[in-house]
């Protein structure tokens, strides 16, 4: 585990957009089996950056000698969903990833932790959500370590975009 003081978190900036990029790409791929196209990614990962109502990247960074020498190592990104059963937001936790060296060292909960301390300090934050691929067992751990429970609600989805793997007789 690394000491947390060593573990920074951060909204992203435009300079982390080949990074964030980058990071997406690898996580569709070793979770999903997904080649994404990356023109595509890098344009809807910089408009998340150029305008902030549709969500916010964080990134975690490793404090490395000499003090002022950082490495990003993880990533998530939050989105939004209005819930008028409770005229709050929920904020949606999702893009996770995680440099495959840097991991089940603590930044994916450094990142969490932040995240949910910034959520729980605004009045217009009801909650925080995440889904994850079914067969992330690995995943699925992590998330329960951090405090976070399966919900009763089933996401169904309709993407115009990816292709429906179910139907292309691929499998991850």
């Amino acid at each position: 585990m690394i000491p947390t003081e060593q573990i920074g978190v951060r909204p992203a900036t435009a300079e982390d957009v080949d990074t964030l990029t980058t990071f997406s790409a690898a996580m569709a791929w070793e979770t999903e089996r997904r080649r994404l196209d990356v023109t595509r990614l890098r344009q809807g990962t910089q408009a998340v950056i150029d305008r902030h109502e549709r969500g916010q990247f964080y990134v975690a960074e490793l404090r490395q000698e000499p003090p002022a020498d950082t490495v990003v190592v993880g990533q998530l990104l939050i989105t939004y969903e209005w819930s008028d059963w409770r005229n709050a937001q929920f904020w949606w936790i999702q893009s996770v990833y995680v440099t495959p060296a840097w991991r089940r060292h603590g930044v994916y909960r450094a990142m969490h932790c932040t995240i949910i301390d910034l959520a729980r300090s605004r009045a217009d934050v009801c909650g925080v959500r995440l889904y994850v691929e079914d067969d992330n067992a690995i995943a699925k751990q992590v998330y329960d370590r951090v405090g976070l429970f399966a919900s009763t609600y089933r996401i169904y989805e309709s993407d115009f975009v990816l292709p429906d793997r179910r139907t292309s007789g691929h499998k991850p």
